[in-house]
């Protein structure tokens, strides 16, 4: 039941999102919205129920079946980007090498390190 109370946040947050997108007429899909409103929600109340932190994993474990989708309607419509090759692949390269360096440098300033805790004592 735990995991499923936690789905039940992700959902409801994805459904004001839409509410959000559609009532607004924001540019932004309903899923990204959602993703800031709980990112908010999480922020002022200061702390992740187990709910929602056990949900969230299960989801994180196939982040794979999320994202393929995604590359197999890019094969499909792969002859309309003719042509425009070079951009997709210098704007994948670019986009894969920000989200890395994004995710190292919070790593860094979110995570406590051993050799930070070793020298403040």
């Amino acid at each position: 039941m735990p995991i499923l109370r936690g789905f039940l946040y992700l959902l409801g947050f994805l459904l004001l999102g839409e509410t959000v997108r559609f009532v607004f007429n924001w540019p932004i899909s309903g899923g990204v919205t959602g993703m800031l409103l709980i990112t908010v929600w999480l922020m002022v109340s200061g702390t992740v129920s187990t709910d929602l932190a056990n949900a969230s994993q299960q989801l994180i474990s196939m982040l794979i079946l999320l994202i393929m989708p995604g590359v197999v309607g890019v094969f499909f419509i792969g002859n309309q980007f003719s042509g425009q090759w070079l951009a997709i692949g210098v704007a994948l390269m670019l986009g894969t090498f920000l989200s890395v360096l994004t995710t190292l440098l919070m790593l860094r300033y979110l995570a406590p390190t051993a050799s930070r805790e070793t020298s403040d004592e």
